[in-house]
């Protein structure tokens, strides 16, 4: 019988972030495989201080629940900046583009939500001022 849970450590899964070219900004650890979850998405996003992402981001279905664990600074969700610290959590639909920004010590986030294969677009350079 197989083991009913699956443990690990985030840093220790792979940050996916230096070969998409985004090391220098944030790292990036995608746990569902690592964790052999059938149907929920969990990432840790770790941005490097004063950093933006590079991207925006939104879905077609799921909907995502982030979660401050340390450090501060914003999400832009549409239109949208909303200020963010440790231990804030914030749901946002599907359809929204969300991107986020570290403040003066950096943004650790988790990310949950239902995982959908192919669902989800990336918006380069979505958050210009």
């Amino acid at each position: 019988m197989a083991t009913p849970y699956t443990l690990k450590k985030l840093t220790d899964i792979e940050d996916s972030a230096p070969k998409s070219g985004f090391g220098d900004v944030q790292e990036a650890r995608f746990a569902k495989d690592a964790l052999d979850a059938e149907d929920t998405g969990l990432s840790y996003h770790r941005l490097k201080a004063e950093q933006r992402q590079p991207f925006g981001h939104k879905h077609d279905r799921a909907e995502e629940v982030y979660v401050v664990v340390a450090g501060s600074g914003r999400v832009k969700l549409d239109d949208e900046v909303v200020e963010l610290q440790a231990l804030d959590a914030i749901r946002v639909a599907p359809e929204v583009t969300r991107a986020f920004e570290a403040g003066p010590s950096g943004l650790d986030l988790l990310a949950f939500g239902r995982r959908c294969d192919g669902d989800g677009e990336v918006l380069m350079g979505w958050w210009a001022d």
